[in-house]
């Protein structure tokens, strides 16, 4: 329930990740041998599949000049993010839209205006995203707190606070890609969203 202004829109309670198919996707990834590479490497070539859009966007961000920490970061981070929707949504999740990536780049925009023009605001947006994600922005924090600190002398702040952009992006985009289930009733509070 929002109790102050937020451009974001709220996540359908079906759509939550469980931190079950997080941790799963973890034990996976950290998998190093040749099966668990060309397991990877079909992942990857599933999420372009699936998510022509979605990966297209990755990819080029990833494309760009960035730093190895971020680098590394957002091969990992984008991959289990949606290996872990993937795996929990089997089948219900349609393909990301150009309009639908646009509607959430921008309203993560506004949103990021909205509390950037409130000195009263006490939370950012990612704070938001976390209140309908909890157990994805929890290791997505995870991870990139590891990453900076044994990389502290190393990484570019700058990059890798790209790639958390991108990641939450990537969070909102597929929690509103999720199939509404059969006979849902939602919420009274969100029926409102």
């Amino acid at each position: 329930m929002w109790v102050r202004r937020a451009a974001i829109r709220p996540v359908p309670a079906y759509a939550e990740l469980p931190a079950r198919a997080l941790s799963d996707v973890e034990d996976q990834l950290s998998e190093d041998d040749d099966a668990a590479r060309s397991r990877l490497d079909e992942a990857f070539a599933r999420f372009e599949e699936t998510q022509p859009v979605l990966a297209g966007r990755i990819s080029a961000a990833l494309a760009k000049p960035l730093d190895d920490t971020a680098l590394a970061l957002g091969y990992f981070l984008t991959l289990a993010v949606w290996l872990a929707f993937d795996s929990a949504f089997k089948g219900e999740i349609e393909p990301v839209t150009e309009t639908g990536l646009a509607g959430v780049e921008e309203s993560l925009q506004l949103d990021e205006q909205i509390r950037l023009s409130d000195p009263a605001e006490a939370l950012d947006s990612d704070d938001v995203i976390a209140m309908e994600q909890p157990h994805v922005l929890a290791f997505v924090h995870e991870h990139i707190d590891a990453a900076l600190e044994a990389n502290a002398d190393e990484a570019d702040v700058d990059d890798v606070h790209s790639i958390y952009r991108l990641v939450l992006i990537e969070v909102l985009a597929l929690s509103y890609a999720v199939k509404t289930p059969p006979m849902w009733t939602a919420p009274s509070n969100e029926a409102l969203a």
